[in-house]
């Protein structure tokens, strides 16, 4: 399997976990629009249902 993704995703959170990276503030407004993007309801998928399931 490709663990590409998995390595990039390792290397985006060491980088922010840095703390020069860590002590730069963060925009009000990305903050915001997080927390508004949250806030949503979860989508249904209805239109994509299967007959199997994850909890199997």
């Amino acid at each position: 399997m490709d663990r590409r993704w998995l390595a990039a995703l390792v290397d985006a959170m060491e980088q922010a976990a840095r703390p020069e990276v860590r002590n730069v503030p963060c925009d009000a407004g990305l903050i915001s629009a997080a927390a508004a993007h949250l806030a949503r309801p979860a989508p249904t998928f209805a239109h994509c249902r299967s007959v199997y399931s994850l909890r199997n």
